[in-house]
């Protein structure tokens, strides 16, 4: 049996896991727990290390078992986990996209409020083609992990007459991004306002997402002149972003608890 804590952060939902009792076997591992109908259920799993030096390394495995490097919205579910747990108000968390510091705001019961340090976001404007849709113009932003971010001022999101969820799944698999990529479509509402859709590599659509958030948002910024701070909405909620010229975006948003057990991995592929 495999103890896990489950938590969710704008409807984006995650396992947490000690490292120690993976052996290896984490991509199985993340494909037998996060089936939905057959298992707990989640976007991915955080498989956990606490250093020496108290910082924790965290390695996240998406629900089709391949590795990401990092999750902006796992990393807070972690950081919820051990407030919750232990009371840790400040945790610094190493990822192989980049050592995130996370820092609680609010917190009432198993819900939190966490600020988290996400880097400094790279964004160039990219047109790619797109075999029966044709060029679509958008932005290659990097926080840490790829996203590909397309402006839309449809109230769907649709572009290139397809619902988002279909040019998200044909982009994220597209040539051009060997290690696959995020698809977000972004909406601007006003200066400070945006909202956006993604669809995850390894995952799908999904609720909510912070590198996408985080992705989203410093693309409006570059490119379409919305302030410094301003709130992105998904379909799982609105999470707040600062990112000040020359320092690192500080993303902040929810975290909840929800609950902790033990899973069997019977029936688990080595």
């Amino acid at each position: 049996m495999i103890p896990f804590v489950k938590a969710h952060a704008c409807g984006n939902d995650f396992l947490v896991v000690d490292e120690s009792l993976a052996k290896g076997r984490h991509a199985a591992m993340a494909r037998l727990l996060c089936a939905r109908n057959e298992s707990v259920g989640a976007d991915g799993v955080e498989f956990v290390e606490r250093k020496a030096n108290g910082d924790f390394f965290l390695r996240l495995f998406n629900a089709d078992g391949s590795e990401a490097e990092l999750s902006g919205n796992g990393t807070r579910c972690v950081a919820a986990w051990f407030g919750f747990s232990e009371g840790l108000r400040d945790t610094t968390m190493v990822t192989p996209g980049g050592t995130k510091r996370c820092s609680v705001k609010q917190s009432e019961g198993e819900r939190f409020l966490i600020e988290t340090s996400m880097g400094v976001p790279r964004v160039e404007e990219r047109t790619i083609h797109v075999d029966d849709v044709g060029d679509v113009a958008g932005a290659v932003v990097d926080v840490g992990n790829p996203h590909f971010v397309i402006f839309t001022t449809v109230e769907t999101f649709a572009a290139h007459g397809l619902a988002w969820e279909v040019l998200g799944e044909k982009i994220c698999t597209h040539p051009a991004f060997p290690k696959g990529t995020n698809v977000e479509f972004v909406r601007v509402l006003a200066k400070d306002r945006i909202a956006f859709r993604i669809y995850e590599r390894g995952v799908g659509p999904t609720q909510s997402s912070g590198t996408g958030t985080s992705a989203s948002s410093a693309a409006s910024i570059v490119l379409r002149g919305c302030d410094r701070e301003l709130d992105a909405s998904s379909l799982g909620g609105s999470q707040h972003v600062v990112w000040n010229e020359g320092e690192e975006l500080m993303l902040t948003g929810p975290a909840e608890i929800v609950c902790k057990g033990e899973v069997s991995l019977q029936g688990m592929e080595a």
